[in-house]
């Protein structure tokens, strides 16, 4: 990637954003998708209201990233975050989005991967979301494959999450990301979260058990001219973990109604968080909050670590091109 001071105009960062981007803070960047796709009102601008309040707590600052009105934003307000709750017509943005939006001045909420463009170019290093998008179960006939893994590859953003959504192929996923060279650390865990569950049943990378060995990571993979990101898989407390068995019924059972009622592309992971939190009487829906949280201040304390690393970090900090 290269650097250059012309990026530094592509992204609308909010005053506090831009504060901590001029002092050298600690920034964490936070998704859209989950308030203007992933969760139901008011349920998802209460969620994204406490993922600020608790980025904050941690001592860092957080960036909700989102497309409005053909500008590229770092950090909104709260009437804003009420906007892309309440609208049911925010359209969902990945990569292959992002010119089209800004061309015509349309709003959109930010997924996984467009998420890590965005704070890439504002110069933001850590993100906290739910859980990464990855291979969808099937693939093998549909070639359905998230563009986060490919974002994941070439986007030098660490991504704080639950794993990946337990409504893909993980096997699969954990496959796409090792032939990428995507390393996916475990945060105090062997095993990859599943979402919902804290065990998949699959291993990850690493294990590292403190917030301070992931910065270190994050600045030896930057000092080395490794382009591309992180996963640093967060299980969900285990007071709010749902049983494998509950979620594994309920994903089968809402996999088979999409298919049904012909689901299919962008639509197909909120209807089935939808259809699952249904299926569960709620509990799902629960357990997202919880572990999103939980995944925001895991966030904030690696990104409060890698700013305490020095100053040499600024220049990687920097607005960035993506390639």
């Amino acid at each position: 990637m290269r650097t250059t001071a012309a990026m530094s105009g592509a992204v609308d960062s909010s005053g506090e954003v831009a504060g901590a981007l001029a002092t050298g803070r600690p920034l964490v960047a936070l998704e859209s998708t989950l308030i203007a796709h992933g969760m139901p009102w008011p349920q998802n601008v209460e969620t994204a209201l406490a993922l600020e309040a608790e980025v904050r707590a941690q001592g860092a600052v957080p960036a909700t990233i989102a497309i409005l009105d053909g500008r590229l934003k770092a950090g909104l307000s709260r009437e804003e975050i009420e906007r892309l709750g309440r609208d049911r017509g925010i359209a969902k943005v990945s990569r292959r989005d992002l010119p089209i939006l800004v061309a015509r001045r349309g709003s959109g909420a930010t997924t996984v991967a467009a998420t890590m463009i965005v704070a890439a170019l504002a110069g933001i290093r850590v993100f906290a979301t739910g859980g990464i998008g990855g291979v969808h179960r099937g693939a093998q006939a549909t070639f359905d494959i998230s563009a986060d893994l490919q974002e994941l590859a070439r986007t030098s953003v660490a991504v704080v999450c639950a794993g990946a959504k337990s409504v893909l192929d993980l096997g699969l996923t954990l496959e796409y990301l090792e032939t990428h060279g995507v390393s996916v650390i475990g945060y105090r865990s062997d095993r990859l979260p599943a979402f919902y569950s804290r065990d998949s049943g699959f291993g990850v990378d690493v294990r590292l058990d403190d917030p301070g060995e992931i910065a270190r990571v994050m600045k030896a993979k930057s000092d080395l001219g490794l382009d591309g990101g992180l996963v640093v898989a967060n299980p969900i407390p285990a007071q709010f973990e749902l049983p494998r068995e509950q979620i594994d019924a309920a994903t089968k059972r809402a996999l088979r109604d999409a298919e049904a009622e012909g689901i299919g592309g962008k639509a197909v992971t909120p209807f089935l968080l939808a259809r699952i939190n249904a299926l569960t009487g709620g509990e799902s829906l629960r357990s997202n909050i919880a572990l999103v949280l939980n995944n925001a201040r895991l966030a904030a304390q690696i990104a409060v670590a890698y700013a305490a690393l020095g100053p040499a970090n600024s220049v990687t900090n920097a607005p960035r091109r993506l390639p």
